[in-house]
């Protein structure tokens, strides 16, 4: 397989309890995250790396006379968010299996270009977003949105959950993705040939006066996304069990009532 794909052994995995997780992350973020993404009546947009579709079902609903264009490599993953998107009642997305390095659109084909945690898992995202730019249309934009587990913080502090947050960084950037991309996102747009780039920093922060996002970010989005890499830190001797259960335990004692939990998402806009 060419190395700007995203691998078979994708860090997160293709589970059903990754799935929920997406799916659970996307409903806890919508308005952080897409409250000032809206595409007007008849614009053209393509979303790429849509994943299961946890972000596609928001984007859609909240421009319904867009018309979107979805894809992604894995087959898997289409099929589930074109589940998503029918079990929603959505009309206005049609999906297709593409490689973001490989487009089979003519150049200046759509209107806008909307990727979410996707050059994250990619070797070279400014030669992703160039592809991408080149699919716009002029004066059509091209928005990013990010995470990055560099800003991470919380309360109680707890060494070993750092070390089990660093084996998720350490196996993104073994697959060839980087997990602190986000606060590369104004560079990359910038060097991808967008003007009139704009970025801003989308900080999640939790307490127990917030107890959905207790449960929806802290538990069921972040803590349970650093869980689900276990086997492969454990099998690359990135770190032993004790000092694994250790690092899952400070990071659910950030879920008490005492408990804070802090993350920082990145998004950003250019202009073709």
């Amino acid at each position: 397989m060419p190395a700007e794909r995203i691998p078979d052994g994708y860090v997160h995995g293709y589970t059903e309890r990754e799935h929920a997780r997406l799916v659970d992350q996307a409903t806890t973020l919508t308005d952080l995250l897409h409250h000032d993404t809206r595409y007007p009546h008849g614009a053209t947009v393509l979303e790429a790396g849509c994943g299961v579709g946890a972000q596609t079902v928001t984007l859609a609903r909240n421009s319904p006379g867009a018309r979107f264009t979805s894809i992604d490599l894995s087959p898997r993953s289409l099929e589930a968010a074109f589940d998503r998107v029918r079990a929603a009642s959505i009309e206005n997305v049609t999906f297709e299996q593409a490689d973001i390095f490989q487009l089979p659109f003519p150049e200046e084909s759509f209107d806008h270009v909307f990727v979410c945690f996707v050059l994250e898992h990619l070797p070279r995202p400014r030669e992703a977003l160039a592809s991408l730019r080149s699919r716009l249309k002029p004066g059509g934009t091209l928005t990013v949105i990010e995470g990055d587990h560099g800003s991470t913080f919380f309360h109680p502090d707890d060494a070993d959950a750092h070390r089990a947050i660093d084996c998720l960084v350490t196996l993104q950037a073994r697959s060839g993705g980087n997990a602190l991309i986000g606060r590369q996102v104004f560079p990359l747009l910038a060097q991808a040939g967008l003007r009139e780039v704009k970025a801003s920093a989308r900080m999640v922060y939790v307490d127990s006066s917030r107890p959905e996002w207790v449960e929806g970010f802290t538990l069921k989005t972040f803590t349970a996304m650093v869980e689900g890499v276990r086997e492969q830190a454990l099998a690359a001797g990135l770190v032993d069990t004790a000092s694994w259960a250790r690092g899952i335990a400070g990071l659910r004692r950030a879920a008490e009532p005492d408990g804070v939990f802090c993350y920082t998402f990145f998004k950003g806009v250019g202009v073709r």
